[in-house]
């Protein structure tokens, strides 16, 4: 019963196991024993796990690396983890990207600095220099960096936003090994945004005020702090000719605002942003159904077949 109490006291504790079941449905879905020829046709992987892709200060960031072995260049998938900046880790998000390597992608599923460890806008800055270590990584493993795609839940779809759509010289960069790189180069095709949050300042000031955002901030939330709010949120960052954008957000979702969906979209369509919203009735950010979960994945099949990804 205590722990029991103490699990639905802690609504990103929820969300983690939540994460979990999630994707134990997409992993059976995909290469469950139920359907032999899904598990026959998924391309030939090597799995590397922990590589160092940067280090700071005393913190070394690592990633796990499934390397479709099948000749020529492949599409990459950046993976990235959710938790409200503050908690999950990399482990928590593998079945979440199953689908993708049935698709004939590389996965790169990466950790971050939490809030723990670094306040903001660490997590921002680790999820540049993994985008990095892709590009400068490409020969080497095969990546096709003309088809390079980032893809989060909740926290997780505000780095995949983030990553792809901030540009070097916001100065989130300067700690990313040869962050010299012509900066046409540090680009993503497309943005794969689970929940994600897209505007910052609204959950840390005002009646959208989220406990998990102020933490990441750091408490005591100071007009400097309410800047680097802003600096961070990616609707701030919207403008022509950005990476192609696919959001999906649930309308009953209480731990990110359904709103915040919604402003990118509006965003995105007014600078002419190449963008889909795929809104699932009913759904908060805890729990999609089984056929939701269906539908979310055809879409981005689809979505992603379409502007010739795969």
């Amino acid at each position: 019963y205590r722990m029991l109490k103490k699990v639905l006291s802690r609504p990103l504790m929820l969300i983690t196991i939540f994460a979990i079941i999630f994707g134990l449905i997409i992993s059976w879905e995909y290469f469950g024993n139920h359907t032999s020829a899904k598990v026959n046709s998924k391309p030939n992987y090597q799995l590397s796990r922990d590589i160092v892709y940067h280090q700071i200060n005393n913190s070394q960031l690592k990633l796990d690396l499934y390397q479709n072995k099948n000749p020529g260049l492949h599409p990459t998938l950046i993976a990235i983890h959710g938790g409200g900046w503050i908690e999950q880790s990399k482990e928590t998000f593998n079945f979440f990207f199953d689908p993708y390597l049935s698709w004939g992608f590389s996965v790169v599923n990466i950790n971050y600095r939490l809030a723990s460890t670094a306040l903001a806008p660490a997590a921002v800055e680790d999820s540049r220099c993994a985008l990095y270590w892709v590009i400068n990584n490409a020969e080497k493993y095969n990546f096709d960096t003309s088809k390079i795609i980032t893809n989060g839940f909740s926290a997780g779809g505000h780095l995949s936003l983030t990553t792809g759509i901030i540009p070097p010289e916001a100065g989130f960069d300067k700690q990313c090994p040869q962050n010299n790189l012509d900066s046409k180069k540090v680009k993503v095709a497309a943005i794969v945004n689970w929940s994600g949050i897209t505007d910052v300042k609204d959950l840390i000031v005002g009646d959208n005020k989220r406990n998990y955002a102020l933490e990441w901030l750091g408490n005591n939330i100071t007009n400097a702090k309410i800047q680097l709010a802003k600096k961070v949120s990616p609707v701030n960052y919207i403008r022509p000719n950005l990476p192609l954008i696919l959001t999906i957000h649930g309308d009953k979702d209480t731990v990110v605002p359904y709103a915040h969906a919604v402003k990118l979209h509006q965003k995105l369509d007014k600078a002419g942003v190449e963008n889909q919203l795929l809104t699932m009735k009913g759904a908060t950010h805890n729990y999609f159904s089984y056929q939701q979960t269906q539908q979310v994945y055809a879409t981005i099949k689809e979505f992603l077949i379409k502007h010739q990804i795969i």
